[in-house]
């Protein structure tokens, strides 16, 4: 692989100022005046970016709710009765909108907490993640982030997407561009790209639609917000209805292979487990899945991390300190370590990622791979599937899309597989329910070196000291399941870090952004016990619904408690436990400092994670289409074959030639980064699909 500089004039630049439509001036100023509160410079181009934002990506239901809550905010009435003053908010001073805003974010009636994480995790990210429309955000020199593109590779992205303007231009007017092929696969990710290569190479003739775009890999963003709006699922704007968790996945050609951070773990023993013995997963445990596992390692080139940068060494040190399990991160990186830009895409075709391992595979055999297509259901002939309706963008407009085959693999990603099955009407109980997110809690540990988090090896350590890996993995049913959590570093770029860390007041947040370099961010994965939901809402958007359980807030509270402890033995003297409000520790330097840690860091075990109070975020999302032996409690069968809507204990109906081949069916939380595990599971529903063709 050979790189070369990006040219100067791929430095980035902001989109220009939008003129969103349906927002009042009013709204428009109230909005510019909230972004200004948080961050000062630009709020009346935030605004305008949040907006348009807003209107591209939210439902509208929401919508109507937050410009309500605009408005609400310049009612002198609604404020006497809501904070006792009768002012508008624009009346008030800096110091007393500060207070406004944090009394909403502290509040007790659950949907003002929702309003002003809405409100305070889109204007932060935006006053970091924009490079402005000249390419030169002073927050970001201000931290220390450099803004220069890396080098980009020599070599080209070994893909051609299927150019269907030639089909278009010979299809007549309102009729639809049709395909023929033995397999349609939606979606191109981890799964979706498994199942593709191991088919072509069988002699299938495939079609692979994927909703996002294509990006070469020399057209990777360059920036944080072109990033979010071209490669992640709802241009990065994927929330659970009440803003209480934001998810990350990714929306382009390689899904989430294109834009994760590369983390390369094997599914624990017990999870292994307790999918064979109480979901019916027969097999999982075994020598079969051992090999796909190997496979997949050996495919995408999982090697040692080239260096453990400061964040990880915290880590490192911290668990070695209390002689907890801690190892070095494998990933499926090749001569790269120094860029921290996988979440952008790799310019430099370092990332063994779908685009260069399994897509290319299976383009080299014949598969058709079309970007820019959504799926928008499965077509029936009764109760066999006969391909897929999809909504196609052809040089910039909408034509619809009818890929006819007698097979379909459905692996959209947990949050739109199950959305497809709803749409086509197969309404199986399960389906769209038991969504597990891998909830997220966060420590900002501070260190005395530079740490730059967005620097180097995205992730290099990985403690599973609090996983469960050993256990026998079996419960009374399938809801009792192993829990318990894994330690990892985050490497955050600068938006995402507004979005997440805690807002003070602005001096305090624009202080905290300016020693950002030394943070070093410990997250802690939950494999929880609860679930979630995803299905349509009455505007026919998806619709995520997820409260994080009682069992499995104690088990954040018990995440922070330990992730803290690590870092004090690995040596950090500040941190915060992230949430609104926000717990701080400061040691003062003195023989009470480990007293003091001790009661501060034992508090931290209560920490409340009631919605919009501690923070949660995803990255992992998995079981909405659930894989198992009960008909009547799975979506999928264990090879994963779709059941029929009146599927039913003793009367396994199927949908013939219809499969779900990604991390939707993972019966419950996997407990670790998904990728392997995913690829794992698509080589098994791979065999029945040719077995089956």
């Amino acid at each position: 692989m050979t790189t070369t500089p990006a040219p100067a004039s791929a430095r980035s630049v902001g989109p220009p100022t939008p003129e969103p439509t349906g927002w009042s001036p009013a709204a428009l100023r109230t909005l510019a005046l909230v972004a200004e509160t948080i961050s000062a410079g630009d709020g009346a181009r935030r605004a305008r970016l949040a907006a348009a934002a807003l209107d591209l990506a939210a439902d509208p239901a929401q919508v109507v709710q937050l410009k309500l809550v605009l408005r609400a905010f310049e009612i002198r009435a609604a404020n006497l009765l809501l904070t006792g003053r009768p002012v508008r908010f624009s009346d008030l001073g800096q110091a007393d909108r500060e207070a406004y805003l944090l009394a909403w974010a502290t509040s007790r009636v659950p949907q003002r907490r929702t309003a002003y994480q809405g409100l305070k995790r889109l204007l932060a990210f935006l006053a970091f993640a924009d490079p402005g429309e000249t390419g030169d955000n002073p927050r970001l020199r201000a931290i220390g982030f450099d803004v220069e593109p890396e080098p980009v590779t020599d070599e080209p992205t070994p893909i051609r997407p299927l150019d269907l303007a030639p089909l278009a231009a010979a299809t007549p007017p309102g009729e639809a561009i049709v395909l023929q092929a033995d397999i349609v696969i939606v979606g191109s990710g981890a799964g979706g790209g498994v199942i593709a290569a191991e088919a072509a190479r069988a002699g299938r003739s495939v079609v692979v639609l994927e909703a996002g775009p294509f990006l070469s890999e020399p057209e990777m963003p360059v920036d944080e917000l072109s990033a979010f709006d071209r490669l992640y699922l709802n241009h990065g704007f994927n929330v659970s209805w009440d803003a209480s968790i934001m998810t990350l996945a990714g929306a382009g050609v390689g899904g989430g292979t294109t834009v994760n951070w590369m983390t390369c773990i094997a599914p624990p023993a017990s999870t292994r487990r307790h999918w064979t013995t109480a979901h019916g997963l027969d097999g999982f445990d075994g020598p079969e899945l051992d090999a796909d596992i190997a496979t997949a390692m050996t495919e995408i080139g999982v090697s040692p991390s080239p260096n453990v940068p400061p964040k990880d060494a915290l880590i490192l040190r911290g668990c070695t300190e209390l002689r907890q399990e801690v190892g070095e991160i494998q990933r499926n990186g090749v001569g790269c370590g120094d860029c921290g830009r996988c979440g952008f895409g790799c310019r430099r075709g370092a990332k063994q990622s779908g685009l260069r391992v399994h897509l290319a595979e299976a383009w080299r055999a014949g598969a058709r791979i079309v970007p820019d297509a959504e799926v928008s259901r499965v077509l029936l002939d009764g109760a066999r599937a006969t391909g897929v309706e999809a909504v196609a963008t052809v040089g910039g407009r909408p034509w619809r899309l009818i890929v006819r085959a007698p097979q379909v693999v459905l692996a959209a990603g947990a949050l739109r597989t199950p959305i497809i099955l709803e749409r086509t009407g197969i309404d199986h109980p399960a389906t769209g329910r038991h969504l597990r997110l891998h909830p997220v809690g966060v420590i900002g540990a501070f260190l005395d070196e530079d740490v730059v988090m967005w620097r180097g090896t995205m992730q290099a350590a990985r403690a599973l000291h609090h996983l469960d890996i050993d256990g026998d993995g079996i419960g009374d049913g399938p809801n009792d399941a192993p829990g318990g959590f894994i330690v990892e570093s985050a490497p955050g770029t600068p938006g995402l870090i507004a979005l997440v860390f805690p807002w003070e007041g602005r001096d305090a947040f624009d202080g905290l952004m300016r020693r950002i370099r030394h943070v070093a961010p410990i997250i802690g994965i939950v494999r929880e016990k609860g679930s979630g939901r995803v299905h349509l809402s009455r505007a026919g958007r998806p619709r995520i619904d997820y409260t994080v359980s009682p069992e499995d807030r104690r088990t954040l509270g018990a995440m922070l408690a330990e992730g803290a402890r690590i870092a004090w033995e690995g040596g950090s003297r500040e941190m915060v436990a992230v949430g609104a409000p926000p717990r701080w520790f400061r040691a003062q330097g003195g023989p009470g400092d480990g007293r003091a840690f001790d009661a501060w860091q034992a508090g931290l075990r209560g920490f409340s994670f009631e919605p919009n109070r501690g923070t949660v975020v995803s990255a992992h999302q998995m079981g909405s289409a659930r894989a198992g032996g009960d008909p009547a409690g799975y979506t999928a069968d264990p090879a994963g074959r779709v059941r029929a809507a009146d599927a039913r204990a003793g009367k396994d109906r199927l949908v013939r030639g219809l499969y779900v081949g990604d991390a939707s069916a993972f019966p419950s939380a996997l407990g670790v980064n998904p990728m392997i595990t995913t690829m794992a599971w698509a080589r098994r529903v791979a065999r029945t699909v040719l077995a089956e063709g």
